[in-house]
């Protein structure tokens, strides 16, 4: 019997080795547009524990926090290895990661957090771009090198446990179960929280989910509201995350920060639809990094680029670059791919291919705002197959103010309303540039692209081509500077084609305008318009150009 638990042991330690040893695959460098470093990848030392060995027990009742820290931090002084999650079901608190620890989930593996607030203290952390304090992640590791987390095995974060619920996302028969099991409701019925500790914290919160109307010896509290990141990462170098599904986090899914050399790959990510900050990736301030061959349904933005918020993200100074993502799917989440609205400290030299997005709620999106100052540019984006678009499938927004793409009960369109005032270009003026689409193609879709800039701070240098968009829509584009659409298709059916407003240097010369309807299609106005190139096939009958534009304004 010993003969065959060590055959057993045997085994698992060679598939673990197998698996952390992977080499990525070179084609994944293969057609950047940018001087890509090459990763630093992990690689640990042939020894295995499994979490047993340790006094875990299986069977989701026994909290097995102890065992679980306990076989990690001894393997870790012993120079590292793998920490084996056998199968079954594994309650646990807070599990924290250390130096040249690869924790693999075996096949039929369930690690589950508990639900029991308590076991979740406070930390000082950073939390949608501030320096704040939250509760403690379910995974964390910080100031450490070479780990991983891998294997078939599923991580769940018991998110309901923590999560606000607006009644608007759940039909009538979940609210009236959601509510009969206790927690309390908002003044206006509308909202569903866990505790009284949550309900407070939303009620001084002004600032998105960080509490803002409290000093922070008041934070104990508000700690229910306080839900935590469940994968948090920072300042770390050479990490691997391959295999498991990530699931039911409180809040975002996964969250590298200031951290280097990551491998993301073979993930499944999800979260319910409904869920409040259900994101499934955030790279915040990071570089050198690969995302490939992942899945992603997420109550929130599925991959998002971030680098901080305002002045706290600023006087971070560490932008989010070097970065290769590569044949994801996207089923539901607000964003796709998502560049903001955190991205003080700058986002730079990202590509994405081979992305297919199945009824999100905006393909690519791109959002910041006044205040944050930060740069995006440099972003090359190729090969991406839409369908079932409620929104934008190409979407930049300045005047983000955290509405989402479709929006909500408790949220208003006239909050992300473009403003004609320009105000003076300084450190917290935002700015996109050099922003790069091809092979684009989209289908039964609402809106194909809209581009807002700022008054003050056009979005620049935009270029689209060899693209194809099937959708309600065509395109809006207003205060940008050097928009050009090449070899470009719109096959819409309401509204005007194109509206150009206070833009100039637009190139739609080579652009398809196919529809039904006998509205214009196009329709150019603003005083700063100048330098807009039309299609020659477009009927100059079809061209309105309003008397505030320049003459020679348009060609």
């Amino acid at each position: 019997m010993r003969k065959y638990f060590k055959l057993i042991a045997l085994a698992i330690t060679l598939s673990c080795s197998s698996q952390m040893n992977a080499q990525v695959d070179e084609n994944i460098y293969k057609g950047i547009e940018f001087n890509m470093p090459r990763v630093k990848e992990t690689s640990f030392k042939n020894y295995s524990v499994q979490i047993t060995q340790f006094g875990a027990k299986a069977g989701g009742v026994f909290k097995n926090t102890e065992a679980i820290n306990k076989a990690i931090t001894e393997t870790s002084n012993k120079g590292g290895g793998t920490v084996v999650i056998p199968r079954g079901i594994w309650l646990t608190g807070p599990i924290e990661l250390k130096s040249n620890i690869n924790l693999h989930l075996a096949d039929g593996a369930l690690l589950i957090f508990s639900k029991d607030f308590k076991d979740y203290p406070l930390v000082k952390t950073s939390f949608e771009g501030l320096n704040t304090i939250r509760t403690v992640s379910p995974i964390s590791a910080r100031n450490v090198e070479n780990i991983a987390i891998t294997g078939n095995g599923t991580i769940d974060g018991n998110g309901d446990a923590w999560r606000y619920v607006k009644k608007g996302k759940l039909t009538d028969s979940q609210w009236k179960n959601l509510v009969a099991s206790g927690g309390v409701l908002s003044e206006d019925k509308k909202i569903w929280f866990p505790s009284e500790s949550s309900k407070l914290g939303y009620k001084l919160s002004s600032n998105f989910n960080v509490p803002d109307k409290i000093t922070e010896a008041e934070y104990e509290q508000v700690h229910d509201f306080l839900r935590p990141v469940m994968v948090s990462i920072v300042s770390s170098d050479r990490v691997l995350l391959d295999g498991p599904t990530f699931q039911n986090s409180p809040a975002w899914n996964i969250h590298p920060l200031m951290s280097s050399n990551i491998i993301i790959r073979n993930l499944n990510v999800r979260n319910p639809w409904y869920s409040q900050n259900g994101d499934g990736l955030d790279l915040e301030s990071c570089k050198n990094v690969l995302i490939y061959n992942n899945t992603f349904d997420v109550g929130d933005d599925a991959i998002c680029i971030k680098s901080g918020k305002d002045k706290d993200g600023r006087d971070r100074a560490m932008p989010t670059e070097n970065v290769i993502i590569k044949n994801n799917t996207v089923y539901h989440a607000h964003g796709g791919f998502v560049i903001g609205s955190e991205m003080s400290s700058g986002v730079r030299n990202i590509h994405v291919s081979g992305a297919t997005f199945i009824g999100t709620d905006i393909g690519l999106r791109f959002k910041t705002t006044r205040g944050r100052g930060g740069i995006i540019e440099n972003i090359y984006i190729s090969d991406v197959d839409m369908i079932n678009i409620p929104a934008q499938a190409i979407g930049f927004n300045m005047f983000y103010e955290g509405n989402s793409p479709i929006i909500e009960d408790d949220q208003n369109a006239d909050d992300e309303k473009r403003t004609e005032k320009a105000i003076p270009v300084t450190e917290e003026t935002p700015q996109m540039r050099n922003i790069f689409f091809k092979n684009i193609n989209v289908t039964s879709s609402h809106e194909a692209l809209y581009i807002s800039g700022l008054n003050e701070m056009n979005i620049k240098n935009i270029k689209i081509e060899n693209s194809t968009f099937d959708t309600k829509k065509a395109l809006s584009i207003v205060d940008a500077d050097g928009v050009e659409l090449k070899n470009v298709k719109f096959n819409y059916s309401d509204g005007t084609g194109a509206t150009i407003y206070n833009s100039k240097n637009i190139d739609l010369n080579s652009v398809q305008f196919e529809t039904t309807n006998d509205k214009s299609i196009v329709n150019v106005t603003g005083d700063k318009t100048s330098k807009v190139k039309l299609p020659k096939s477009v009927d100059k009958k079809r061209v309105n150009i309003s008397k505030s534009v320049q003459k020679n304004a348009v060609q």
